[in-house]
């Protein structure tokens, strides 16, 4: 009887990891495998504190234009030091709120070959690249938005 119930819950458990691996694999939307982060500050502001992080830290690219396409702001770094490009987006989720999107990296000198954000399944693997995006760019933008924050209920 117990191997009868261990060998269904090993097939709930195998079913369960297959759907959800599927369900991965197809990642719907068009930045499906992207990191997402909410912030709340409003879109317009969010870009301003991108643009004066972008311009402290010397995170600004000659290969890449930062761009509006429909609802998308594609914002785009570039980490001199490592010879890494990285793609970001926002969208604004409401009014005061608005998400941050880390797509995918690049070496400078590839013509193309992005590496999603959640490129691996495993999220280990992915955890490095994101580390490196959060410390880099995602904590001073954060760092900016709480002075701003500070600053505005000071007055």
């Amino acid at each position: 009887m117990k191997k009868k119930y261990s060998f269904t819950i090993i097939g709930i458990l195998t079913f369960g990891f297959l759907f959800y691996y599927i369900g991965w694999c197809f990642s719907p939307g068009s930045y499906g495998r992207a990191e997402t982060y909410e912030l709340n500050i409003s879109e317009l502001t969010l870009i301003e504190i991108i643009n004066e992080v972008k311009s402290e830290n010397n995170l600004n690219t000659n290969s890449f234009a930062d761009h509006k396409h429909g609802h998308w702001h594609s914002i785009y770094f570039e980490c001199h030091d490592k010879n890494q490009i990285i793609h970001t987006l926002t969208k604004p989720k409401n009014k005061t709120t608005t998400t941050f999107y880390f797509s995918g990296y690049k070496n400078t000198t590839d013509t193309g070959n992005w590496v999603d954000a959640n490129e691996y399944f495993w999220w280990w693997k992915n955890s490095k690249a994101k580390k490196d995006f959060e410390t880099r760019i995602l904590k001073k933008i954060e760092e900016k938005i709480k002075q701003r924050k500070a600053n505005t209920t000071e007055l």
